[in-house]
This record gives structure tokens, C-alpha cells and sequence, in this order.
């Protein structure tokens, strides 16, 4: 996969991101047409790659950080959308730069602060003059789209942490995933010296995580004490979001508004509710007779920061999963699995050296189970799976089951869509549920699946992947 020119961060660390590729496609493709919008969690490198993108393939660009932005830039674009050519004087006065005819870019980053920027969007589209992308988090709730009409001029991209080869970039190993994705094309093992050489470097991405201030961190120092710092950073920032106000035009009203206290409560029961050997989220833990109902508005909001990766209870494993979508039955899941680690273990304000080394060689006395399931979902996630699992329970032995993913084929066919996966932790386990699912629902399935610790095997029609080969299911 194409990737962008290296680009490097603070101290030289090269940070390549695949979503250049896109952003290439896009300026390549549209050709000003539309607007793009870089969609993701805070503090995932949105602002970074399109800034890095801007220098490397425009001759002038203009970032406007509606996180800084004064309110009369704010209110250019209330004034002179009827005036392009003042609100792009005015503009290229205030950040010093001039602007070139289709050579150069405007970013409106952190747009969901600034509603009126992104309704303007449907007007400087309109003017064909320069290309426009826009980043944001939290950009679909109602109190960042109020009072203004979306513009169909624009396209969004999701966005998301760190991928796993991304993060072997970072640190250096360029060719390891070209093995591994050869090894899986081939459907063969990846051998004993390659598949510890892997399994290390992804515990390693599991415990670093994809944050790329974690990430960073890690490269200049090893320090997993100050790769911990890093994370609790985010994790503040984070929590901080739900209850901070906006700027400009949402000044005083929370990001989460009344629901605020219930997004915390869900956000802090994350680690507990993972760490059960069923992982499905109980409301009653939050409040005794919870319902869904009263926290569904919560849900949504970490869900749509990009906070969270829901995972919902498909009724019936067939085509059309979402169309047996349960969503009050769910999993929910950190967006990055470092930060769960850093979310799980705080007692003591700071995960100590001594649990990262234990996490790193898989010594640590806990339920490792809830890391590998989280990082799974992570990592499907990130390559543009919705996420679904299959939950029955049932007096009768053999027709209660827990398939922990369940994905559908890209290209659907009149039977075998959908593939049932089970994520195991540890060496020693049973495939019971995935043989009473292959039993009752065979007609439906496709390839069942284990994702496990241990090297790439195919036996008794299951497929045994190491979890390093998840992202390319």
C-alpha cells in the first residue's frame, strides 16, 4: 500500500500514516469536487497527516484551528459567503499566507467547534478556487450540527489509531507484515523463529498501544513509565471532553450535555465489564434496573467521539447482521488497547514498569483475555468492520453459545456468509460454542475461525490464525 513521503515528527521519528493514500486519492480523484472531512478520536494524529499532507503536496496551504481561531475568523464565515474574495483576503492576511488558484489547501481543523465553517462548505466548494479538508471528532451529535444544514458537497473518512504495521513502521521494522501477509495469501505457518519474532513485536503493540504520542514516546526513550505518562494524558483529555465546554458558539454547554455523567460511568466501567469472562456490558452495574433506553444517548456519544468500539449482538448469524442488530446487548470496547491498560491498572495514578514488562511476555496473573479480545476488535475495527458477535442463553446445553465476532463476506452469495470467529487468549481452550455454531447455523457460516497465540494451522475445517494476522480478515 501506498503510504506518504516520510514524513517526521519531533526528534526525526518518521510516523507514516496509511490514510495519505486516501487523502491522495481523493485530491487526485475529486479534483476540488468535494470537500474531505477526517473523521476520528482526539489525539489519533488527524491535524498531523493532513498538515504533513498539505506541505508535501500543495504550495500553500491555510490551517485554521477552531480550537485557537479568534471569534471574528469564526464570524468571516458568517459575513462573506456572499464575498469569497474578502473572506480568502482576509484569510490570507490573518495566517500570512497567500493562496494560489487549485495549488492550494484550507484546512478547517477541529471543525465541529465552528458549525457555520462546515455549512460554508457547500459555498467554497461551489467556488472551485482551492480544496478544503476538514477534521473533526464528535461531528455527527446534535449540538455540533444545530442550526446549520450539512453540506452533500463532503466525504468522510474515518480514522483511527495506529494500525499494527503502522506501528512497526514507527519502530523501525519495515517487512515484517510483508511476511506475515505473504504467510497468510499462502495459508501457511509463519515458522518458529518468524512467529515469535511477530508475536513480540504485536504484545509490544498491544501494550504501547497506537496512540502516537504513546508511540512516540516509546521510539525516543523505551520507557514504558513514560509511554504510561503519555497514555494517561489522552486518557485525560478524554474524560476531560465529555464534561468541558466549547468554544464560540456552544460556549457553556457540555460536549455531552445532561448525558455527561453517564457517558464517566460507562467510560470508567469499561475495564470491569472486560475483564468478565462473558464480556458483555451489564447496565446493572451502572445503576440496579438500569435500561437501555436511559443510557443509549450515552452509548451513542462515546461511540460517535470514536472513544469507544461498540460491538452488538446479531440475533441471527446470517446476511444482514445489522438488520439483527440487539443494541441492548452489547460489548463495549477501548478504541486502543494501550489505553486500556493504562485505564485498567491506575491504583496507583501509573501502570509501573514491572506490569508492562509481565504484559510484554505474557506473565502477568490477570485476565490477559480482556487485552487480546480488545485489541482484536480494535484491529478489526480499523479495517472498516462493523462489529457483531453471536450470544445465546439457553436452558439447553446445545444451544447456548458465545461466538465472540461474527464478519460478513465483502462479496455476499446465496449461502456461507458469514464467518464466525473465537478469540483465545491462552494455550490451553475448548471450541465448543464454535462447534454448536457450525451445527446449528453451517448453512449460514463461512470458515470458522481462532485467533490464537500460536502459529497458522487448518484443522478439523477450523482456521487457526496468530492474532498478529487479524487485520487481514
Amino acid at each position: 500500500m501506498a503510504v506518504q513521503k516520510s514524513q517526521k515528527g519531533a526528534n526525526n521519528i518518521i510516523m507514516k500514516r496509511k490514510i495519505y493514500q486516501q487523502l491522495l486519492d481523493w485530491k487526485e480523484k475529486r479534483n476540488g469536487e468535494v470537500a474531505l472531512l477526517v473523521e476520528g478520536a482526539r489525539r489519533i494524529g488527524k491535524s498531523y497527516i493532513v498538515e504533513e499532507f498539505a506541505k508535501n503536496e500543495y504550495e500553500s496551504y491555510i490551517l485554521i484551528d477552531f480550537n485557537k481561531a479568534p471569534q471574528m475568523v469564526r464570524d468571516w464565515f458568517d459575513l462573506y459567503l456572499e464575498d469569497l474574495d474578502t473572506l480568502f483576503l482576509y484569510l490570507s492576511q490573518h495566517y500570512k499566507v497567500k493562496l494560489h488558484e487549485r495549488k492550494s489547501l484550507i484546512i478547517l481543523d477541529e471543525i465541529q467547534l465552528c458549525p457555520r465553517a462546515r455549512a460554508a462548505i457547500k459555498f467554497l466548494v461551489a467556488d472551485r478556487r482551492y480544496d478544503y479538508i476538514e477534521t473533526g471528532s464528535l461531528v455527527s451529535i446534535k449540538k455540533n450540527t444545530q442550526g446549520i444544514v450539512l453540506p452533500s458537497e463532503e466525504r468522510s473518512i474515518q480514522m483511527y489509531p495506529m494500525d499494527f504495521e503502522e506501528f512497526l513502521w514507527a519502530t523501525g521494522n519495515d517487512m515484517l507484515m510483508d511476511l506475515i501477509r505473504k504467510m497468510y495469501e499462502e495459508r501457511k505457518p509463519m515458522g518458529q523463529a518468524f512467529h515469535r519474532q511477530a508475536m513480540d513485536a504485536f504484545r509490544l503493540y498491544m501494550i504501547v498501544g497506537g496512540m502516537p504520542q504513546a508511540v512516540k514516546k516509546y521510539v525516543e526513550t523505551k520507557d514504558f513509565d513514560a509511554v504510561d505518562a503519555a497514555k494517561r494524558d489522552v486518557l485525560t483529555i478524554y474524560r476531560n471532553d465529555i464534561f468541558r465546554s466549547t468554544s464560540g458558539r456552544l460556549q457553556g454547554k457540555n460536549y455531552a450535555g445532561d448525558i455527561a455523567d453517564k457517558a464517566v460511568s460507562i467510560f470508567d466501567q469499561i475495564p470491569p465489564q472486560l475483564s468478565k469472562h462473558e464480556k458483555k456490558f451489564r447496565l446493572s452495574a451502572l445503576k440496579p434496573g438500569a435500561k437501555y433506553r436511559d443510557w443509549d444517548d450515552a452509548f451513542f456519544w462515546l461511540k460517535d467521539s470514536k472513544v469507544v468500539n461498540i460491538c452488538y449482538n446479531s440475533t441471527e448469524p446470517n446476511i444482514g447482521l445489522k438488520m439483527n442488530e440487539d443494541r441492548t446487548t452489547l460489548k463495549c470496547y477501548m478504541n486502543d488497547t494501550g489505553l486500556l491498560i493504562s485505564h485498567a491498572f491506575d491504583e496507583k495514578g501509573i501502570v509501573p514498569s514491572e506490569i508492562y514488562q509481565k504484559l510484554l511476555f505474557g506473565k502477568l496473573e490477570v485476565n490477559e483475555g480482556m487485552l487480546i479480545e480488545n485489541i482484536v476488535a480494535q484491529m478489526l475495527a480499523a479495517s472498516g468492520n462493523n462489529l457483531f458477535f453471536y450470544s445465546k442463553s439457553s436452558n439447553e446445553a446445545n444451544e447456548r453459545m458465545e461466538i465472540d465476532f461474527l464478519l460478513q463476506k465483502d462479496k455476499v452469495t446465496s449461502r456461507h456468509n458469514i464467518r464466525p470467529i473465537e478469540v483465545k487468549s491462552g494455550n490451553n481452550y475448548t471450541l465448543s460454542s464454535l462447534t454448536k455454531c457450525m451445527k446449528k447455523f453451517g448453512e449460514y457460516m463461512t470458515t470458522p475461525t481462532v485467533l490464537h497465540a500460536a502459529d497458522y494451522k487448518e484443522e478439523n475445517g477450523v482456521t487457526y490464525l496468530p492474532l498478529y494476522m487479524t487485520p487481514l480478515l
